[in-house]
């Protein structure tokens, strides 16, 4: 499935570092920055974590909630999140249903080996629910200031 810009967002509910569950529907009303990252606590993944950190009072500013998804367990969410000081929710994809839907769990190769991954990907989802904004193959330095833009 490929989603483009003004589509609604798939719908989830996903498990969070917080001992509850998230759903995105129950979200309307707000925008909403999902990102899908590969892994906690591997250096890309910190960076762009803790820039998402660092920026936070901009968006709840704009109003704006972020959610960061990887396939990590709820367990490694938690230690991620308390490591880096992290303060926004982490959902847990651990069966990659959410990924596939969103078109981000891509072959990758490294090395000369192939496998399957998390493309860093982030969507950025309007108060009704719509793709508002969308990054693939996200290149962590500079993103957040995309992100950024893309909400004023």
């Amino acid at each position: 499935m490929t989603l483009s810009i003004g589509d609604t967002a798939p719908d989830f509910t996903l498990p969070t570092d917080t001992g509850s569950s998230i759903t995105l529907s129950a979200l309307r009303g707000k925008k909403v920055i999902v990102y899908f990252y590969p892994k906690d606590a591997t250096p890309g993944c910190t960076t762009e974590a803790c820039s998402f950190r660092d920026e936070k009072p901009h968006f709840d500013k704009k109003n704006v909630i972020i959610l960061g998804i990887s396939k990590d367990s709820i367990k490694n969410h938690k230690q991620f999140k308390e490591k880096e000081q992290l303060n926004f929710t982490l959902a847990s994809d651990e069966t990659g249903d959410v990924c596939e839907t969103y078109g981000v769990w891509k072959e990758k190769s490294m090395y000369g080996k192939t496998y399957f991954g998390i493309e860093r990907s982030t969507f950025l989802i309007d108060e009704q629910g719509k793709i508002m904004a969308i990054w693939r193959k996200v290149s962590v330095p500079g993103h957040i200031d995309e992100v950024l833009k893309s909400i004023e």
